[in-house]
């Protein structure tokens, strides 16, 4: 990565030249929020498509305005830079994209009103988030913040703590990936991604006033099901036992993409494989990420 390229605030310009100090607000108090988003290659094409940028700035921008980080960019201009930046990087395979905004400032205590707004846009390779096409997960013991406390609907980088516990419990015990639950025992969504359960029909999610991540992957797979598959979409909660109880589990997320569950806390869902519909919204998910469903075509910006 030392000839990589990054944007520094609003610059495209060498990662070597970019530093944040040790006395920063980001680095002492994790006053930042960021975003990921996902550019899909395609072989066939020898095209790279940014799947659903502007989507992503948008909400980057909503996490911005809550936290009080005030960086001087519309969508389009966030979204221009970085398919610049894609090209500039000579990207040719599928790559994540993170921005971060966040306080630069150096002085004591964890205050949002520093007017030292900063944005970094670094890009990097990401094929397969986990490596494996099936997940074995467990409820982690380690709560979901709630929007009071710290609101789930922005990306902030000091929510994340929350998830690297969660993560950290579940996978030394050999676990792939976790569940939150919320205070009242709701599903909630795992460290970095919705959740869906398939039972008796119906695609079900929980909805967002269970603390979850208004997901845009998310987003796609519900408008995936029901326009594509004919499936009847519900946003509700959901219980652990019913958890239990699904037909199919799934993950949904930007680095996760679409990725089935097949046990949760040792017990088998379904038949203990990847289930009909969940491989079914995969790979609609993946013709569309690639360019390949001009229905969909306004979801990909090309690079190249």
């Amino acid at each position: 990565m030392n000839n990589s390229y990054v944007i520094y605030n609003g610059k495209i310009v060498p990662e070597s030249e970019v530093s944040i100090s040790i006395r920063s607000k980001v680095f002492n108090y994790g006053l930042g929020c960021f975003e990921g988003i996902r550019a899909y290659y395609s072989e066939r094409e020898d095209q790279l498509y940014a799947f659903r940028i502007d989507d992503h700035y948008k909400r980057l921008l909503q996490s911005c305005k809550a936290l009080n980080i005030n960086i001087p960019y519309t969508v389009e201009e966030l979204s221009s830079l970085t398919l610049e930046l894609l090209k500039k990087n000579n990207c040719k395979t599928t790559t994540y994209i993170r921005p971060v905004a966040y306080k630069g400032g150096e002085g004591i205590g964890p205050t949002l009103l520093d007017d030292d707004n900063r944005l970094v846009i670094y890009t990097q390779p990401l094929g397969s988030y986990t490596g494996k096409t099936e997940l074995s997960v467990a409820v982690t013991s380690w709560q979901r913040l709630e929007d009071n406390m710290l609101p789930p609907r922005t990306k902030a980088t000091a929510a994340y703590l929350n998830s690297a516990l969660a993560s950290l419990e579940v996978k030394s015990k050999g676990y792939d990936e976790a569940i939150f639950l919320t205070n009242n025992g709701h599903i909630c969504e795992g460290p970095g991604e919705n959740l869906f359960i398939f039972k008796k029909g119906k695609l079900i999610t929980p909805p967002p006033s269970d603390n979850i991540l208004e997901g845009i992957t998310r987003e796609t797979v519900m408008e995936l099901a029901e326009k594509e598959l004919g499936l009847t979409v519900v946003e509700r909660s959901i219980s652990r036992n019913e958890l239990y109880a699904s037909d199919e589990v799934f993950f949904s997320g930007t680095a996760m993409e679409v990725t089935p569950v097949i046990s949760v806390d040792d017990r088998v869902i379904g038949d203990g494989k990847a289930g009909e519909v969940s491989n079914k919204i995969k790979d609609l998910f993946f013709d569309i990420t690639t360019g390949k469903n001009p229905k969909y075509a306004d979801y990909c910006r090309p690079v190249y």
